[in-house]
């Protein structure tokens, strides 16, 4: 029964050719009326709604974008003044540090002090030797060579006092040693470093050193 219902369907799209669509039966009517909405359906789609999709689907990306950014602006507006004093502090403890560091001409005063601070201490300065300079990126480091003898309350008090310098110098290599006659006399052996600011013609000789990339 199913295979002649079927039949009898299949049976109107017969010699559609030879007649005119309206005295068509209603099957094929009705399928000729499905064509024609999916085809206008799918050009639809590929012509038109298809780019808006596309178009929708750019446009969230982009809000998502667009809150994100405004998440981040927000929170750094909350943190700009918190970060504005941060970095005030920092340039304030920057400034206290380069106040330190002494310029090419006050180095020699420099070492003058080096030099009272075990003298004031009685002590006998054997070696003061000043070494080679060397420049670094934005300052000049100089090594200087050191031997005194003295008792050790001295020697401890002397390395106080090269501490408490207004200007930044360090001890190294510190190595002290006792006179094999048993003498309460002791001896330091220290490398001290100082620090100094590049004047602008070190500054300038530098840059063209390196291609003007520092």
């Amino acid at each position: 029964m199913a295979n002649l219902d079927l039949n009898k369907y299949l049976d109107q799209f017969k010699n559609l050719g030879q007649r005119d669509v309206g005295t068509w039966p209603i099957v094929p009517r009705v399928a000729s009326i499905l064509a024609i909405v999916v085809i206008v359906l799918g050009l639809g789609w590929y012509l038109y709604w298809n780019t808006q999709l596309e178009t929708l689907s750019a446009g969230q990306q982009e809000e998502v974008k667009l809150k994100e950014d405004y998440q981040n602006k927000l929170r750094q507006a909350i943190n700009l003044e918190p970060l504005r004093k941060q970095r005030e502090l920092v340039s304030q403890y920057v400034f206290r540090l380069e106040k330190q560091l002494p310029s090419k001409a006050e180095m020699d005063a420099l070492l003058s002090d080096i030099n009272q601070a075990g003298v004031g201490r009685g002590l006998q300065f054997e070696l003061f030797r000043p070494g080679q300079v060397t420049v670094k990126d934005y300052y000049a480091e100089l090594p200087i060579s050191l031997r005194l003898t003295g008792n050790y309350h001295d020697l401890g008090a002397f390395t106080s006092d090269i501490a408490s310098l207004p200007r930044i110098v360090t001890l190294n290599n510190l190595v002290i040693t006792a006179p094999a006659n048993g003498s309460s006399t002791l001896a330091l052996d220290a490398t001290a470093k100082t620090f100094r600011y590049l004047d602008a013609e070190e500054v300038a000789a530098m840059k063209k050193q390196t291609g003007g990339k520092k």
